[in-house]
């Protein structure tokens, strides 16, 4: 079955850098786009960002445009969120998913920015 385990969450200041990981199994990875979605608190699944199956295609959210990259490494079936410049706003439960929904999506992993 699809499984999907996301990492590298945490708590950073305003204007921090973090990299999140998802490593992805029981499906063909490099077949798919796969996707980053988050949830703020107390608000509803907003989609962030996508790749295409070999990485040649991305687009973001415009909210993150010029400060997250998505990538992924197909060898290895993970799938990479780099965020710079975060913003409290950034706040959220971070998920990869293999569908832009967000049906097939792992457990999330928690990013706090804050002072």
């Amino acid at each position: 079955q699809v499984q999907l385990v996301e990492s590298g969450g945490g708590l950073v200041q305003p204007g921090g850098s973090l990299t999140l990981s998802c490593l992805a199994s029981g499906f063909t990875f490099e077949n798919y786009w796969m996707y980053w979605l988050r949830q703020p608190p107390g608000k509803g699944l907003e989609w962030v960002s996508g790749i295409s199956p070999t990485g040649a295609l991305t687009n973001y959210k415009d909210s993150v445009k010029g400060r997250f990259t998505i990538s992924r490494d197909n060898a290895n079936n993970t799938l990479y969120l780099q965020m710079n410049s975060l913003k409290s706003e950034d706040t959220a439960v971070y998920y990869c998913s293999k569908d832009r929904p967000g049906r097939e999506r792992g457990q999330g992993t928690q990013v706090t920015v804050s002072p």
